[in-house]
């Protein structure tokens, strides 16, 4: 009878302490407050290629290395061994594994020390997340208590992805990604077994198994990793006896660095986001910044090169080369020499040529005269101080003779040619503010390598200049042109003509040189239907550096770069009204450049040749969008006749007596009409057709 009192009695108390104890629990776990996961969420901000590739990554502001990283992210083999080792009931448990308690329970009352620790990966999380120094019963009551408040909030597949993510791996390294970088040089997408391995055994003790440091430790630690990983059915035998065999690595590896200073305006521009896009192509970035710095090393020192490149289509930069070495003092390589404003040399002379095609001025087969000339104090030479004498503006370009350029350039006018090249979008500076003179075309200005690809880019795609970008965000729209598509095809044809470089394929790509007044810069750019690119060299100091030519110094950076992005140099399309004709098949004006050509030339009373209809930027409503379409009247007044008109570069009938013709459109859009008369006079309007 008394002991059934008291079986009764201690049944009653048991009942009683575990209610109590229940009770009390219930009460802790409501006390505690949700977890805060800003933590997880801070990571290093990574800059990545069009691809998602990572082309550079920043340390927090404390100095840590953390880069975003999910399940998705890692090879399935780590996370089959990490459960394996870790956590084998992971998807099967609320937080706490109480087998997994027990055993290390008992482990330790029977050996004395701690044999397997009994923690989940939810408990490892909630110690990542509310990290405290003690190791006490307390301590340890508390993670499960946040264990099983995480299993209660988030999925699994959270769960294990702040896990990846928050791991420790010793030093400043956290996360799974940022450990596969500094030891393998690899994404975590791609480890071996061996290096899986290591990366599961290393957050047990990082500090005490840094394969950096302690390179034995963590060898021993990752083969017990294998041995387990074998025991559990995730590995076979040879790939764990293969496995072993490996050496851990002895020292860090630097994190990619890549496009260093398209990655820092990316962090500039935008400090809220941890993630930026660009639309760089870490395939093509690569190659092109060993291509500057062995190009840089073979030149000299404190030379430095800058290389541009642009997808026509889109105007989306696909590499962005700041400089030969970012981290070289002797040439300033961190200087982002795209954005810095120097002299083109020629390497503008190709708009001057393309302007005076649109205006009726000149053809590719237009007579030019190559020879000594003075215009008003301004005496140019040509670069090797000689003369051609009498040349077509094709071979002219080709050969970048100045004198024809000037020529030209004086025609045109300097003062609109300066503003084409700003309407277009290029930023062009002027040497203190002075009025633009005829030198404009012989590199008289500065322009950034930005620009300059800019315009280039123009050409191929018709004399529409795009808006350069790259930050990924779409193609965007653009109005400005640099030429009608009938005068870049021009210029185009006639530059896929130049001499190529030394070893360099003959007439498969259209390019321009440039050297600027002391040798202190030189360019290349050139274009395919496809991509532009352009090259600039020289000392970012802006000092001399004697024999720097364009040619000889950065042609062949742009023939090697077209060659390392695996160019296959496909050809623009010529236009249904281009005219291709030999000299003397070209109408009178075009056959020879003369020296009254422009609008204010005559002779006695002649009146200059002058449009009078339709004047010029007006919008002329022809009905085009119905079938029966007007014709548009064309009337001019002044000049010698015959008249020849012209509709963007392209003859309009036959010379003509009279001052009045008609032209027929072939749809809206705007248009450049131009007249020219016997004694080479000419008068151009640009006007919108609707």
């Amino acid at each position: 009878m008394i002991l059934r009192r008291w079986l009764i009695f201690l049944g009653a108390a048991f009942l009683v302490a575990v209610f109590s104890l229940s009770w009390a629990w219930d009460d802790y776990f409501a006390s505690l407050h949700p977890l805060d996961l800003a933590l997880a969420e801070r990571a290093s901000p990574v800059v990545l290629d069009r691809y998602g590739q990572l082309l550079r990554a920043f340390t927090m502001s404390d100095g840590r290395w953390r880069l975003p990283v999910t399940a998705q992210d890692v090879d399935p083999r780590f996370i089959a061994m990490l459960l394996a080792y870790e956590d084998h009931r992971f998807y099967t448990h609320r937080g706490v594994d109480p087998e997994a308690l027990g055993r290390a329970a008992l482990q330790f009352a029977t050996r004395g020390r701690i044999v397997s620790g009994g923690s989940t990966l939810t408990m490892q999380v909630a110690r990542l997340l509310e990290p405290r120094k003690e190791k006490s019963v307390a301590s340890k009551v508390r993670q499960m208590a946040r264990a099983l408040q995480l299993e209660s909030q988030y999925a699994k597949s959270i769960i294990l992805d702040l896990y990846l993510g928050l791991a420790p791996y010793g030093g400043n390294i956290e996360g799974v990604r940022a450990a596969s970088l500094a030891y393998f040089g690899k994404e975590p997408k791609r480890l071996s077994v061996a290096e899986a391995a290591l990366l599961v055994a290393l957050p047990q003790s990082p500090e005490a198994r840094r394969p950096d440091r302690f390179p034995v430790r963590a060898r021993a630690a990752r083969d017990r990793v294998l041995a387990r990983a074998y025991r559990r059915g995730v590995i076979n035998l040879a790939e764990r006896d293969e496995a072993m065999q490996q050496d851990v690595p002895h020292a860090r590896l630097a994190f990619p660095h890549l496009a260093p200073h398209a990655a820092e305006a990316a962090l500039r521009a935008d400090k809220e986001h941890g993630v930026h896009h660009l639309t760089l192509s870490a395939a093509w970035q690569a190659p092109l910044e060993q291509l500057a710095r062995e190009s840089a090393q073979r030149l000299g020192p404190k030379i430095s090169v800058a290389i541009l490149v642009v997808d026509n289509a889109t105007g989306e930069v696909r590499a962005h080369v700041g400089g030969a070495d970012y981290f070289s003092a002797p040439r300033k390589g961190a200087i982002d020499m795209t954005k810095a404003f120097r002299s083109p040399g020629s390497a503008l002379k190709p708009f001057i040529y393309a302007l005076a095609f649109e205006s009726g001025i000149a053809h590719p087969e237009t007579v030019l005269d190559d020879r000594p000339v003075h215009f008003g104090q301004y005496a140019p030479d040509d670069f090797d101080l000689g003369f051609e004498g009498t040349v077509t503006a094709r071979h002219a370009l080709q050969m970048s003779l100045n004198l024809p350029a000037v020529e030209l350039l004086n025609a045109v006018g300097p003062e609109r040619f300066l503003a084409r090249l700003r309407s277009a979008g290029a930023e062009v500076k002027l040497q203190d503010d002075q009025p633009p003179g005829l030198a404009i075309g012989l590199g008289g200005v500065g322009i950034r390598l930005v620009d300059l690809v800019k315009l280039y880019a123009g050409l191929a795609r018709g004399g529409s200049v795009p808006v350069l970008h790259e930050r990924a965000m779409g193609a965007l729209t653009s109005h400005a042109r640099i030429c009608e598509p009938v005068s870049a095809w021009y210029v185009a044809d006639i530059l896929r003509g130049a001499p190529p470089p030394d070893n360099a394929p003959y007439n498969r790509l259209a390019f321009k040189t440039g050297t600027s007044y002391g040798y202190r810069d030189a360019w290349a750019a050139g274009f395919d239907r496809r991509n532009t690119i352009a090259v600039w060299v020289g000392r970012p100091d802006n000092e001399p550096v004697p024999g720097l030519i364009g040619r000889v110094a950065a042609a062949p950076i742009l023939f090697d770069a077209f060659a390392r992005i695996g160019s296959d140099y496909e050809i623009i399309p010529k236009p249904a009204d281009a005219l291709v004709a030999r000299t003397l098949d070209l109408p009178p004006p075009l056959r020879q450049l003369r020296d009254d050509h422009v609008a204010d030339a005559g002779n006695g009373d002649t009146q200059a040749l002058k449009i009078i209809y339709p004047p010029n930027g007006a919008r002329v409503d022809l009905g085009l969008a119905a079938p029966d379409a007007s014709d548009l009247a064309l009337k001019a007044a002044g000049g010698v006749p015959p008249f020849r008109w012209m509709v963007n570069g392209t003859p309009v009938g036959a010379p003509d007596p009279r001052r009045e013709s008609e032209w027929t459109p072939d749809g809206a859009g705007f248009a450049r009409i131009s007249v020219m008369d016997a004694k080479g006079q000419s008068d151009s309007v640009r006007i919108r057709l609707q």
